[in-house]
């Protein structure tokens, strides 16, 4: 039928803030679904809280509200707006449950605001453990024995009867949040109380556990009249019992008989169109690997993180399509974005393998639980194509941005010493790791039958890992010939691979590589198998004889981030998108390498040219030698980026904005103390070591505390303040093995207030668009910061001293672009504590509350504007009159053992934004989304550990506020109302499990008194 005419304005709700299981996916749906309702004619408001994305740009939506996504706050907004509907199935789970609450709360009926695509019923069915079983009996659709339990007692009562293992699923909550694998009554009463706690229903599905059977999953297209496709089908490489987004995936499916995926594709659309699903969503079934047996594990009613990368594995734009459906539009008359000759009810078809692998945190925490099961872990994830299995999941391994001897070698260093029983017993745990631990089973002979029996991973798929292995040793031991290269090629091997193998060069695999019926080609991404003709200008690399990819010219190449991780988020991508557009707006083709499924960046329609590929040298080398741009562009990738410049430069690429001399000023550190010293810009006094001896002999000098870290990190990683030597030496074994030769930074401690400034400078003057100051004091990474804007306790004077020194570091390195300056304020001095020669996490905040877009200015100085063209004086941009605060977000409930106290090295996986005439309504704002804590309520209890009980000031302080406050006891019964808890860093037993029962019970957890204070008391802060 033709799109609705009865409707004009529509709600779109987004996720909020990023955390584990609910990451950049959605800004990419989010800005995909705007824009498709923009180009229909609707009038689209935004409402999402967080600033670091692309979504919540002002271009996106006709109305953006940057508020907390809680029913108040949108029944105010709905009230206001009174839209004719709202669309909630691209805000994750956060969004549909909103939506469930709005309907609950009666505000749709009485506004008669309609709510689009998939209905509350649907949503029901699908989210609603009991109701979804029921369905699936409906449908004679096989699902696994199970209960839907309120309490303990009931859940306990029906394992014994069905047999423990058992899998713990509540009802609508995100990324498998609360759940788990029980095998006996410890781990029942452990994993179904956090469970009923964390789910909104206080409802949990007890069901038989199928550990162990292959993992399908369909993503589903199906539109109003019931017409449906299948656009991908997706396979695990581990089986049940990972999470699918811990989980290794390849697309399409590998292992199944033709007669298996036909039966699951069936049963998947039986079942969405048995709920009549409005859209896009996402089916999950488990099949027998020893029978004909299948079962129905769950269905998304939304797009979600598989629909990201079922996008970008086909090409299939899911979520432009799902908001066409949403406004009455079908299949049969939506144009496929990438043929443009094709409709969508099309279904894509895939000459090539996908692999995605999931990106973990546990480089930075080292000491949480990495075992990997129903809840999920990671925080982002790579994609790679490639012609084999082989070469695809290789490709994904060295886009990882890991460990850079296990991503060359494949077998991880300490494996080296295990046998291979040692090996056989510990590959049957899942972990973040075991992928490696794999490789070095096979390379010490283990054979994949006795990996399948440790693992149940698929024989099939062992036998690729397996192939790949037996390459590395024909590397190793056979004559290096053309023919060999050749082969270790298609499978994916690099030639930093092969060079960490053989003794070679670049230049003599070049000559090796140069047959003419075979060499590294570039082939398109086409939704269709080269059926129909396409102009997609979608490409990855691989071994074959016609090159797809055509030189560009008059182009510029945009390295962007990589996966999502800690310290590296969705800004980066933010900032990338931003510098295309300028580039585009100047005049010139634009080309994107990355390989983040789950980002706008790789969307197609966003540049003239996007490569999805590995971010190391060999493979943007390549790309680079083909297109022949007029430069490249670091400075909005991250530390990603940036970390390849010098390699660049080795190559004669042309850096376009600040030089390759100007970043080792910042980032190396003599060179960037004598550059303080020569400009008499105070800095923390510190040395730099590579040995324990030196790094003691340093901190003796200095004087305890000190603040130790490595070089050229990202998000603080590795980075501690220590207080005695006993803490130093404990800190130095494993830093400086880490460390791979380079120095390790030690710094004297100061404390005062930690503030930044991002810089744009045209290489000659810098204009600072503001002044961030930090609640929290130094010592805690300004990710893991509260932080404020205008600064509320600082001088003019020290303003004055940031914005000069600011200044004379842009001009001394000739910054072109933009850069982030870190600084803290003690004693009427200012001090510099970090130059990152690049944009920052803090690009997309500064941009939407000083209203410029801050990386497309920097763009255009970097492409030869100055300041005075772009209409900026330099010096500080005026302040507003209306505070703003970027409250940083935590996943610490994801990753159990994970240490909670803030420190140097940053924590938060995501951030949201308040704003408010007041510091306090700022702050009210930002908390009440983030944390889920209502600062204007004072009353509750604050339970706080024996440590902070002990200090007078905090304790008094919150009294004073009006909080009734009580001491943690081990052994204290959970009080009723508790309106947070504060832990100190002190990390005893009593410590852990204060803040375990604390997340478990989803109570708001405070490591740092600077925040507690600053938020309720905000003049008592400094």
């Amino acid at each position: 039928m033709p799109k609705r005419t009865d409707i004009n304005k529509i709600v779109i709700i987004g996720s909020g803030p990023i955390v584990i299981g609910q990451a950049a996916e959605f800004d990419y749906a989010g800005s995909q679904a705007c824009l498709s309702l923009r180009e229909e004619g609707y009038e689209v408001i935004l409402v999402n809280s967080n600033p670091a994305t692309i979504m919540t740009d002002d271009e996106i939506a006709d109305k953006v509200y940057l508020e907390p996504l809680t029913v108040p706050s949108l029944k105010k907004i709905l009230i206001k707006e009174h839209p004719d509907a709202i669309l909630p199935t691209l805000g994750g789970q956060t969004g549909l449950n909103l939506a469930v609450e709005l309907s609950k709360d009666g505000i749709l009926d009485k506004l008669n605001i309609e709510l689009l695509g998939t209905s509350l019923k649907t949503i029901n069915q699908a989210e609603d453990r009991e109701q979804f079983k029921d369905l699936m009996e409906e449908l004679h659709q096989p699902i696994p024995a199970s209960k839907t339990v309120y309490d303990l007692e009931t859940g306990i009562k029906f394992a014994h009867q069905i047999a423990y293992p058992v899998i713990i699923r509540p009802a609508y909550t995100l990324g498998g949040t609360g759940g788990g694998i029980a095998h006996n009554d410890a781990e029942m009463t452990t994993i179904l109380n956090r469970g009923l706690t964390m789910s909104p229903s206080t409802e949990c599905l007890v069901e038989k556990s199928i550990a162990g059977y292959k993992e399908i999953e369909f993503e589903v297209m199906r539109d109003h009249h019931g017409s449906s496709i299948i656009v991908t089908g997706m396979e695990n490489f581990d089986p049940v019992g990972v999470h699918t987004g811990d989980s290794i995936v390849f697309a399409p499916t590998q292992t199944l008989t033709d007669k298996e995926y036909q039966r699951l594709r069936d049963a998947s659309l039986t079942i969405v169109n048995a709920l009549k699903i409005e859209g896009g969503c996402n089916v999950q079934l488990a099949q027998d690997p020893f029978s004909e047996n299948y079962y129905v594990i769950e269905v998304n009613p939304r797009v979600s993180r598989s629909s990201a990368l079922a996008s970008k594995a086909t090409g299939y734009p899911i979520a432009k399509i799902a908001a066409k459906i949403a406004v009455g539009l079908n299949l049969d008359e939506i144009i496929n974005p990438i043929t443009q000759t094709t409709f969508a009810m099309f279904e894509p078809a895939l000459d090539y393998v996908v692999a995605k692998i999931p990106r973990f945190a546990f480089d930075k925490f080292t000491n949480a639980d990495r075992k990997l099961g129903t809840q999920m872990k990671a925080t982002g994830e790579v994609m790679a194509i490639g012609s084999t299995i082989e070469e695809s999941l290789l490709k994904a391994v060295q886009s990882l941005e890991l460990d850079k001897q296990a991503q060359v070698d494949l077998i991880p260093e300490y494996t080296k010493g295990m046998s291979l029983g040692d090996l056989l017993e510990k590959i049957k745990t899942p972990t973040d790791y075991r992928l490696f631990e794999l490789f070095a089973a096979i390379g010490k002979g283990a054979t994949i039958q006795q990996i399948n029996r440790a693992t149940q991973i698929d024989m099939y798929f062992l036998s690729k890992l397996e192939a790949i292995i037996k390459m590395q040793q024909k590397l190793s031991d056979g004559l290096l010939c053309a023919d060999l290269v050749l082969d270790a090629r298609k499978l994916g091997f690099n030639n930093t691979m092969i060079e960490a193998i053989r003794s070679t060069t670049d230049h003599e695999l070049e000559k090796l590589s140069n047959m003419e019926d075979q060499h590294l080609v570039y082939k398109m991404v086409d939704t269709c198998a080269a059926e129909f003709e396409s102009t997609t200008p979608y490409y990855y690399s691989t071994i074959g004889h016609e090159n797809e990819s055509k030189p560009l010219g008059n182009s510029i190449v945009v390295i962007g981030a990589g996966p999502i991780r800690i310290g590296q988020g969705v800004e980066f991508d933010y900032a990338t998108v931003h510098c295309v557009k300028a580039i585009q707006t100047a005049g010139y083709n634009a080309i994107i390498i990355n390989n983040n499924p789950e980002t706008v960046s790789t969307d197609f329609s966003i540049s003239d040219k996007l490569y999805f590929e590995p971010l190391d040298i060999d493979s943007v080398m390549n790309v680079i030698n083909l297109e022949k741009p007029i430069g490249v562009i670091v400075e909005f990738g991250g530390q990603t980026a940036i970390n390849l410049t010098e390699a660049l430069t080795e190559h004669g690429v042309s850096i376009l904005g600040t030089s390759l001399h100007g970043i080792e000023q910042t980032e190396n550190r003599h060179e960037f103390e004598n550059l303080l010293i020569d400009q008499d810009i105070d800095h923390p006094k510190g040395d730099t070591a590579t040995t324990i001896a030196e790094a003691q002999e340093i901190a003796h000098r200095l004087g305890f505390p000190v603040l130790v870290r490595p070089s050229f990190v990202l998000g603080g990683k590795g980075m501690a303040v220590v207080h005695d030597e006993d803490e130093l030496n404990e800190y130095l074994v494993p830093a400086l093995k880490a460390s791979h030769g380079e120095p390790l930074l030690i710094d004297q401690y100061i404390h005062g207030i930690e503030c930044e400034v991002d810089i744009l400078s045209d290489g000659q003057q810098v204009f600072v668009p503001g002044i961030m100051e930090h609640l929290e004091g130094s010592g805690i990474h300004s990710g893991d910061s509260i932080a404020m804007y205008p600064p509320q306790h600082l001088s003019a004077d020290t303003k004055d001293q940031i914005v000069a020194i600011a200044t004379k570091i842009g001009e001394q390195v000739h910054a072109v672009g933009m850069m982030n300056i870190q600084f803290i304020a003690a004693n009427d001095t200012v001090y510099v504590i970090e130059v990152n020669p690049r944009a920052s996490r803090t690009v997309p905040f500064m941009s939407k509350i000083t209203k410029r877009h801050l990386a497309q200015l920097a763009t255009q100085l970097i492409l030869g504007k100055s300041l005075e063209d772009l209409g900026l004086i330099p010096g500080l941009n005026p302040e507003p009159a209306k505070v703003y605060v970027k409250a940083p977000v935590f996943s610490f409930a994801k990753l159990p053992g994970a240490p909670t106290a803030l420190s140097p090295e940053m924590k938060s996986t995501g951030e949201d934004i308040g704003s408010g005439d007041t510091l306090q309504a700022a702050m009210h704002n930002a908390l009440f989304d983030s944390y889920h804590i209502d600062t204007n309520d004072l009353n509750g209890v604050v339970l706080i550990s024996e440590f902070d009980a002990n200090d007078d000031h905090v304790a008094s302080k919150l009294k004073s506020a009006g909080f009734e406050v009580q001491a943690y006891q081990p052994d204290m019964d959970w009080p009723e109302k508790i309106a947070f808890v504060l832990s100190s860093e002190d990390e005893t037993d009593d410590e852990k499990q204060l803040v375990a029962n604390a997340l478990s019970h989803q109570v708001p957890v405070f490591t740092a008194q600077d925040t507690v204070l600053g938020i309720f008391q905000p003049q008592l802060i400094k």
